[in-house]
């Protein structure tokens, strides 16, 4: 194949063309192809596509590859069942020609539409989808470049792993628990910055295109604790501390820092954590 960092230097310059990102509910209407490449990630859960007239199983973790011409469907394998549905992320791209392949195609293992990566490959792609999704969303500036620069990433993850001798790969612990930790640490991370103001689980699982449910499954799966529950200990921790430092203001203005409107609800899960009322720890104080 020639020298690899020369291959991927010289070639290495898509055009960046779209991402989506949703979960899948239903079979997709069309069976279609297009002129450019189109790859998918399966972020979560399971799901099929017909490609060229064969129906491949497809999991968390798989990356399909669909070049030009190539026609494809996506399914949902199991009518009626859907509490485990796919969550597809894609991203179009073309002028790319790299040694060894056609001009604007993309083909790694054993020329198979569905490839099966490596857990530590999986963690990686996974991270750089959210970055791209979350690049898409806040729409700044030159966003375009930024989206192709992740592109290249994901590329060349998948390049360097093609090339990589199987002997060499890490055995990684599986993809499932690494992905279920990766959400687990954003919503974890959403509730600590984010603590003080109304908190929807529906929403955060609309914008991660995960299920509350699942979030919720996965949540407890982790950390043992719901959620709901995890957010009350940070707000009650947080109004713990304010109280102690002398933070002045009554205790409905120290509840409305921590996200309650209610001053009595707010009293009353702090005295059921705590053991004594909100204004009991500010005399003490």
């Amino acid at each position: 194949m020639g020298n690899n960092n020369e291959m991927i230097r010289d070639n290495l310059i898509p055009t960046f063309l779209y991402i989506w990102k949703g979960i899948r509910l239903e079979d997709e209407e069309r069976y279609h192809s297009h002129d450019h490449i189109e790859m998918a990630f399966i972020m979560a859960g399971r799901g099929a596509y017909r490609i060229d007239d064969v129906v491949y199983e497809v999991e968390e973790g798989d990356v399909l590859l669909l070049n030009p011409g190539v026609r494809h469907q996506a399914l949902v394998p199991k009518k009626g069942n859907l509490s485990n549905p796919a969550v597809e992320f894609f991203i179009g791209f073309s002028d790319i020609h790299f040694e060894g392949m056609e001009p604007n195609h993309f083909m790694i293992g054993d020329g198979s539409p569905i490839y099966r990566t490596s857990p530590d490959l999986r963690l990686k792609i996974f991270k750089l989808c959210a970055c791209m999704w979350d690049e898409q969303m806040e729409r700044k500036p030159e966003r375009y470049f930024m989206l192709r620069t992740y592109l290249e990433q994901i590329l060349l993850l998948l390049l360097r792993e093609n090339m990589e001798p199987v002997s060499l790969r890490k055995e990684g612990y599986a993809f499932e628990s690494v992905n279920k930790k990766y959400v687990v640490e954003q919503i974890i991370d959403y509730f600590e910055t984010h603590y003080s103001e109304k908190i929807s689980l529906d929403q955060i699982a609309e914008n991660m295109y995960l299920s509350s449910f699942y979030i919720s499954k996965i949540f407890k799966s982790e950390t043992g604790d719901t959620p709901i529950r995890h957010l009350i200990d940070i707000r009650l921790d947080r109004a713990k501390k304010l109280l102690e430092s002398g933070t002045e203001g009554s205790i409905q203005e120290v509840a409305s820092m921590v996200g309650y409107d209610d001053a009595y609800h707010f009293s009353k899960l702090f005295k059921k954590k705590y053991g004594i009322s909100p204004s009991q720890v500010r005399r003490a104080d």
